[in-house]
């Protein structure tokens, strides 16, 4: 049901768009197909979601991947109910939502993980639990600066 309004602006708030939510979760790619179809449905979901206003860090390899999303709490809550009803065979677990002031993310962010000494790196810095990329091991807290530490690297090479 859409009710108009004479004040938009108003309206927006009551469902409480001008609060935005980061939602940090984790998933695994179940096909033995080295992630091309993981790859694929993430680029697809890209696409989907940059549209409506939502921005995005995602690390990814051929097994797992760990993802935050940033946008408009009911634009979220949207998200997460079709991750679980629509995207349940990649095994989604929540990490950690939060009400964050500022977005920490400029668009969608995307780092793929390989075999190269600078990716193991990354993840031997103790933010996993063992030599391999496996964010199941890790806990929120690692997740998070998982995240940070490969995008602030990213951004200062920008510069």
């Amino acid at each position: 049901m859409h009710i108009a309004t004479s004040q938009p602006s108003e309206n927006r708030k009551r469902h409480g768009e001008h609060i935005i939510l980061s939602l940090t979760y984790i998933g695994k790619n179940s096909d033995s197909n080295n992630g091309i179809e993981l790859a694929r449905l993430l680029e697809q979901w890209r696409r989907n979601n940059e549209k409506s206003g939502v921005t995005s860090a995602l690390v990814v390899n051929d097994n797992y991947f760990i993802q935050n999303i940033e946008g408009p709490r009911p634009l979220i809550n949207e998200i997460l109910v079709k991750l679980i009803n629509e995207y349940s065979h990649l095994g989604p677990h929540l990490s950690m939502v939060e009400e964050v002031e500022v977005r920490r993310w400029d668009g969608f962010l995307l780092k793929y993980l390989t075999s190269s000494v600078e990716d193991e790196e990354y993840t031997l810095k103790s933010f996993s639990a063992g030599a391999d990329f496996n964010p199941y091991l890790m806990k929120s807290t690692q997740i998070t600066s998982f995240l940070k530490a490969i995008f602030e690297d990213t951004e200062s090479n920008k510069s």
